[in-house]
């Protein structure tokens, strides 16, 4: 590899860091977008927490009610690291069924395959969980799975690969995992059989966006 094409690799990493942290600095809070980074000190929202730009830190705005549902629509995106088409599609799925039309919508996305694997602890963010989701992690009832918006369904078993299995990442994390007790219900990990299984449907409590959701489901109901 020549000199050229190091700088060009490192300036490309450096940019993706810096574009996913104007994410969480636009929204105003932590996203996690790159998982245990954001729990340290370099991460962006210590040290400039406000908007990006060049008049980031004395912009002050008086938010209309629009804007703030546009604001919750854009963080939830962001979140679990989908398209505005795909939002609204998920919305177009759920708004004429009978119940909490909120509540079925973070259902939608909470069920994701990608988001499945970062409930399970296997990944550190849900960027990480999609990209280990395409790489052919995975398998269901023997089938490989490698589409990230796969809905998964209650009593399904994602399955490690054997050749998975092998890597330094997938034996520290299964370690890992086997060590801590999660605070998600609705997802259990076996380290044994190395299956991620989905036991429950997750509730307002497990995603954490009760409140928020609301504001899409308006939004979009404009």
């Amino acid at each position: 590899m020549d000199v050229g094409q190091k700088s060009r690799e490192e300036f490309s990493l450096i940019y993706f860091f810096m574009s996913t942290c104007k994410q969480c600095r636009r929204a105003g809070e932590k996203l996690f977008l790159k998982g245990e980074r954001c729990l340290l000190p370099k991460c962006a929202m210590v040290k400039k927490n406000y908007p990006p730009g060049q008049h980031g830190k004395k912009m002050v705005r008086r938010v209309s009610d629009y804007g703030m549902q546009l604001a919750v629509k854009q963080r939830i995106k962001r979140s679990y690291g989908i398209k505005e088409k795909q939002l609204k599609n998920y919305f177009g799925k759920v708004k004429d069924k009978t119940g909490d039309i909120g509540k079925l919508l973070l259902q939608k996305l909470e069920m994701r395959m990608d988001n499945i694997v970062y409930r399970s602890g296997l990944a550190d963010s849900r960027r990480q969980a999609r990209q280990m989701v395409t790489h052919g992690f995975f398998s269901i009832g023997g089938h490989n799975v490698n589409i990230p918006s796969y809905e998964c369904k209650v009593g399904e078993a994602i399955k490690i690969k054997e050749s998975k299995l092998k890597k330094v990442y997938i034996e520290e994390k299964i370690k890992n995992i086997s060590k801590k007790e999660s605070n998600i219900d609705w997802v259990l990990f076996d380290s044994q059989e190395a299956v991620i299984k989905v036991i429950g449907i997750p509730g307002h409590r497990e995603t954490g966006e009760s409140g928020n959701v609301q504001m899409v489901i308006e939004y979009y109901s404009r």
